[in-house]
């Protein structure tokens, strides 16, 4: 088995990657562009830089790269094919990780440089609009220099870190309407306690199955996943996902032995993507932005809400107050609207608890206790 040592950058121009090395970047430009010199056009490096460069790989990997045909377009090798692949299929599945090293830095360098900044800790459920966020507080010098420290867990250890004081905010996202008796009840009404956290309205989202282009196995609800034996990619146990996908089969009446590949899982809706897009999977349950970030096609299932979670104590923080600021302008929510599959519900709002997690029934509760009181 070779080992393979590969040398990345973080950088801020690296578009949707975070992070960079210069082979994937040759190899990707000579598959775009079918010719040495198209690919150096596009990298704005010279012919014969691309070219050495090509043959030092090539002789420190031990196999070809391109295929040098005379008078044709340059193409990929097999092996230059798969080490592209294999490349996309790691940035995928580290994604949340890159992103989070992002935020560390410039949490640092903003503490360090900047007197009058606002850092604010969050850890929270993988979510496409958080992640715009963070760009989007960062462009905007009237937010009070916002900087958003983001953490991407799942669900559950979201409120868990809030809990334990390891972040100011807690992300997580519940199915609208779910019942008392549900898997989301039950998970999250043992975290969260009312005069102790307040929840702060943040977005809609969709969530629902992630397919290849043209829905080729026609797969329209889990029942069709069932049926069809189709490849399943699932969510880690803690995440808000896979507690849907558990409530979704019980209201559907299905095992989750029926779900082929029920027990293998990705760690974010992009590396199900992923997966779907590079044929290792039929079909994975996520959001729609991440299935057309990919071309993928995607059905929609739920609508669910998706939440930030925080301690009463901390409303009144500067960091807190800007970021309800920021996200109660009219720029950003038209940005989150922008996004497929999401649009903003109640953005920056302190919301009733009994009014968004509608399991808590707490004036019923009070009454009810009142009534036990009387003679």
């Amino acid at each position: 088995m070779h080992r393979v040592q590969l040398h990345y950058t973080l950088s801020r121009d690296a578009g949707t990657a975070l992070i960079r090395n210069p082979l994937p970047e040759l190899l990707q430009a000579v598959a775009e562009r079918g010719s040495i010199s198209g690919a150096a056009r596009a990298l704005d490096l010279s012919y014969r830089h691309v070219w050495g460069a090509l043959k030092r790989w090539e002789d420190q990997l031990g196999g070809e790269l391109i295929i040098w045909g005379k008078g044709q377009s340059a193409q990929l090798s097999e092996f230059g094919t798969k080490l592209l692949w294999a490349e996309r299929q790691a940035q995928a599945r580290l994604a949340p990780q890159i992103a989070a090293l992002h935020a560390d830095l410039e949490r640092a360098f903003a503490v360090a440089f900047d007197p009058h900044a606002h850092v604010l800790t969050l850890y929270a459920s993988h979510d496409d609009a958080l992640v715009a966020l963070r760009a989007h507080a960062a462009t905007q010098a009237d937010a009070g220099a916002l900087h958003l420290d983001i953490r991407f867990t799942g669900s559950v250890d979201a409120i868990r870190a809030l809990n334990e004081g390891r972040c100011t905010l807690a992300g997580f996202h519940t199915v609208e309407g779910a019942a008392a008796a549900s898997l989301t009840a039950r998970t999250y009404q043992p975290l969260l306690q009312p005069g102790l956290h307040k929840v702060i309205g943040f977005a809609q989202r969709t969530q629902g199955l992630i397919v290849a282009p043209g829905n080729p196995l026609g797969l329209h609800s889990l029942e069709d996943v069932a049926r069809t034996g189709a490849r399943f990619i699932n969510r880690p146990l803690g995440t808000g996902t896979r507690v849907l996908l558990d409530d979704l089969l019980a209201q559907a009446g299905l095992d989750a032995q029926a779900i082929q590949g029920y027990q293998l899982n990705e760690p974010s809706h992009t590396a199900i993507a992923q997966a779907v897009a590079a044929g290792t999977a039929d079909v994975g349950m996520g959001i729609e932005v991440a299935a057309r970030a990919r071309g993928l096609d995607f059905v929609p299932l739920v609508h669910e809400r998706y939440h930030l979670a925080c301690l009463k104590a901390s409303l009144d923080q500067p960091a807190t107050q800007a970021l309800r600021a920021l996200l109660q302008t009219p720029e950003w929510q038209a940005h989150m609207q922008a996004l497929p599959g999401y649009a903003p519900l109640h953005c920056g709002e302190v919301l009733a608890m009994s009014t968004v997690l509608p399991w808590w029934q707490f004036a019923r509760k009070k009454r009810a206790s009142t009534s036990r009181q009387k003679p």
